[in-house]
């Protein structure tokens, strides 16, 4: 995660946070991005959005290629791509990205999810075409040698190490979806896992690099202050000479068993300082048409000191110091989680019946209007005040293309949050947080262990 700077445009989402209550009654005129696409014969989708708000344009590339695609027992390959698509090509030295886009005071990054692996850059827009270029090289000449992948393999290890092993509670938040899927890949951790990333061979990575990094797997998102045509000379200069390999795309079709029953699975940790617990259910897919109302809902229930589960479970009942629900829905199927940390002191049943009934509250009648509204406004607060720059505009697009198989739901969808009612998230929780879909995940400190087994 890249550290955010102060923006005036924070400005901006201040504004619109302060007309919730005034959005109360009626819909916001919400401008559509006003995109363009085609598909190159090698398979290469193309989409673009010409803006001369600012003279700075936004490069994304996004692959359909994501954790659930690692090789079985090699766990972290996606994530090890994304730190080698940085290293040195035919014909670009390693770093080059950084020299193309830091060095004129732009920037670059990359980020690996379950589906996607994405990489993006903002530089000023007279520098467009080579960064064109550079994109188009690393998908096509990448070097992967023994040097490259050893050199990167030893940083995602040392990323695990500090993001999840030194972490408190990291390896609770791992511990999560390994314990919640019974076949499907999703349980297979994003960032990778030292014992499996050591035994993979030279010869495993760059069969994973030749099957997923293809013109025909990916998508280029252009946004900004560019001319279209001249776009599309450097696109057909660079992107279209890529050939389209002759083996097919290979898709994970594995299906995850429907769950019969609330299951309970309890863990101990000598890192946790206190008890934690999640509470979770599988769920839709991202191209559900309930999307929008699940982004609602996340609001209500975690959206702030306010939200739902903060203001009962932390400042109400005392039993939690951190309580957190993500929607999380994917491309093949969703885990809606809850989460939360108790507070010093509280037993684990106390906190669980409490945020069980929470959970139930929610089938049990409609939120209150003005919760929804506020929740609503502020879902669209935050997606307009991301699309005020060329890369949220970029991301909001590449994500609506790749996950959702439609550009235009990037509009759609931000359109469909204004409609969503209460009677709606109540059916949403009717339908899937249900007893026999509900797996409960106790994640204890080991000091906790003789107790707990006492109890048995």
């Amino acid at each position: 995660m890249q550290a955010r700077r102060h923006n005036p445009r924070a400005l901006f989402r201040s504004a619109l946070l302060a007309l919730i209550p005034l959005l109360a009654s009626a819909e916001v005129a919400v401008p559509a991005l006003k995109f363009e696409q085609r598909t190159l014969a090698n398979g290469l989708r193309v989409i673009w959005l010409e803006d001369h708000a600012a003279p700075v344009v936004a490069i994304q590339v996004w692959y359909h290629v994501g954790s659930k695609d690692d090789p079985q027992g090699r766990s972290g390959f996606a994530h090890l791509f994304e730190h080698m698509m940085f290293k040195s090509t035919k014909r670009m030295p390693a770093e080059t990205i950084d020299r193309l886009t830091e060095d004129i005071g732009g920037e670059n990054n990359a980020f690996t999810a379950d589906d996607m692996t994405v990489y993006h850059e903002t530089v000023p827009s007279h520098h467009l075409e080579r960064l064109l270029w550079a994109e188009a090289e690393r998908m096509s000449s990448l070097v992967v040698d023994d040097a490259n992948f050893k050199t990167e393999r030893d940083v995602v290890k040392e990323e695990f190490r500090q993001s999840v092993l030194s972490q408190p509670y990291g390896e609770f938040y791992e511990f999560i979806p390994k314990q919640s899927f019974a076949a499907h890949p999703y349980k297979r951790p994003t960032i990778g896992n030292i014992a499996e990333l050591d035994a993979a061979s030279l010869d495993e990575v760059r069969a994973f690099h030749e099957t997923f990094y293809r013109p025909d797997n990916a998508t280029l998102v252009v946004t900004g202050d560019f001319d279209p045509a001249q776009l599309t000379r450097w696109v057909e200069q660079y992107f279209a000479p890529l050939a389209k390999p002759a083996t097919p795309l290979p898709r994970v079709s594995t299906a995850e068993p429907a769950r019969t029953a609330t299951r309970t699975v309890r863990e101990f940790d000598t890192k946790v300082p206190f008890p934690a617990l999640a509470v979770n259910f599988l769920g839709p897919k991202i191209t559900d048409d309930e999307y929008a109302a699940w982004l609602v809902l996340e609001r209500v229930l975690s959206g702030g000191d306010a939200a739902r589960l903060n203001h009962s479970l932390i400042y109400e009942k005392r039993v939690a110091q951190q309580a957190e629900f993500h929607a999380d829905l994917r491309e093949d199927l969703g885990l809606p989680t809850f989460a939360i940390v108790l507070a010093s002191g509280v037993p684990a049943e106390k906190a669980r019946a409490a945020l069980l009934a929470e959970i139930a509250a929610l089938s049990a009648k409609p939120i209150d209007e003005r919760e929804l509204t506020t929740a609503k406004n502020q879902v669209l607060a935050e997606k307009l005040h991301e699309r005020e720059k060329a890369e949220g505009k970029a991301e909001a697009l590449g994500f609506a293309a790749v996950l959702q198989g439609d550009a235009a739901r990037a509009n759609t969808d931000l359109a469909a949050i204004q409609t969503v009612t209460a009677e709606q998230l109540q059916a949403l929780a009717k339908k899937v947080f249900t007893d026999e879909n509900r797996l409960v995940i106790e994640y204890l400190p080991a000091t906790m262990r003789a107790k707990a087994k006492a109890k048995k």
